[in-house]
């Protein structure tokens, strides 16, 4: 396995991503909630660059009793990426498909040392 910066620590603010290369992938780090998440940059659907994607709340769709959905609310609690090709959303910190439990990204091994940030692929 080769080893890849993506950075320092310090260089990551709330909400903010790199997508740096790897070889011949991409790995896409994200800090969400002061956490650290990498991902590699292929939406499990076809393949587009997931990593990205807009970053945004989770969508949700109330449903009222007549089954109209009267409008669309964010859950705060949960933070997506979604595919520029297609629009399929994907949890940021675990990787899967808000619709479909057996579609996920694949997660990419990552270490913090000293304040930097590696990436292994």
């Amino acid at each position: 396995m080769q080893e890849y910066s993506a950075g320092k620590v310090a260089d990551y603010n709330d909400g903010d991503r790199k997508v740096i290369v790897c070889g011949d992938m991409e790995v896409g780090v994200f800090r969400i909630d002061g956490e650290f998440y990498a991902w590699h940059n292929r939406c499990a659907h076809r393949a587009g660059p997931i990593c990205q994607g807009r970053i945004m709340k989770r969508v949700l769709e109330p449903v009222a009793e007549d089954h109209t959905v009267r409008a669309m609310e964010y859950d705060e609690s949960e933070t997506n990426i979604v595919c520029p090709w297609h629009g399929y959303e994907y949890s940021i910190k675990t990787g899967n498909h808000q619709g479909n439990p057996k579609i996920r990204l694949r997660k990419a091994e990552m270490k913090i040392r000293d304040g930097e940030i590696y990436v292994r692929v």
